[in-house]
């Protein structure tokens, strides 16, 4: 599956929930798909997506919360996963989107292609709901399931190779204080 028609379902399914999303082409992608306010886009923080998303969940423990993450990046934070899993908020639904390379330092193979399975690491750490998914209507149900039932949810989303979205042109101070009133409503 593509990563775009994957955002894509996330984006008709995810309510007014508020989403992370990893550097590079997750932001490009849920940025020219749908730039709303409940959007944080990690622009500069490699590997701490899932970590930001974490907290959001934890002060925000009445909405669900999406974190969109990439496997380099999660691969640079796996402690995370244990952290989830000890915090356990049942409001985080943290979706990886796995095409096993660094796409954002020239599409280098991450571990994912030869060898580590997230979603076991993710069990491993503790996490209890996992899915791992390789198709459109896979995500689907597993995102539809986390959005209605507690978590935390980590569902790894295998996606194609790399792609090339337009980057846009976001103000990261703009897009914090646009998030941040969102939870003020």
């Amino acid at each position: 599956m593509l990563r775009v028609d994957a955002i894509k379902a996330v984006l008709e399914r995810v309510g007014d929930a508020p989403i992370v999303s990893n550097l590079g082409g997750t932001t490009f992608h849920l940025h020219n798909l749908n730039d709303r306010d409940e959007n944080l886009y990690m622009w500069g923080a490699m590997g701490l997506t899932s970590s930001v998303g974490l907290g959001i969940a934890l002060a925000a423990p009445d909405r669900k919360v999406v974190v969109m993450d990439g496997d380099g990046s999660l691969l640079m934070n796996l402690g995370s996963l244990g952290t989830i899993a000890r915090q356990s908020p049942a409001n985080l639904v943290h979706i990886v989107w796995d095409n096993h390379q660094w796409a954002g330092t020239g599409g280098q193979p991450t571990h994912t292609a030869v060898v580590t399975d997230l979603a076991a690491v993710a069990r491993g750490a503790g996490i209890p709901k996992v899915a791992a998914v390789s198709t459109l209507e896979g995500l689907e149900e597993a995102f539809d399931q986390a959005m209605r039932e507690d978590g935390p949810w980590c569902i790894v989303a295998d996606v194609e190779g790399s792609d090339s979205p337009d980057r846009p042109d976001v103000s990261i101070e703009e897009n914090l204080q646009r998030f941040r009133r969102t939870f003020e409503r």
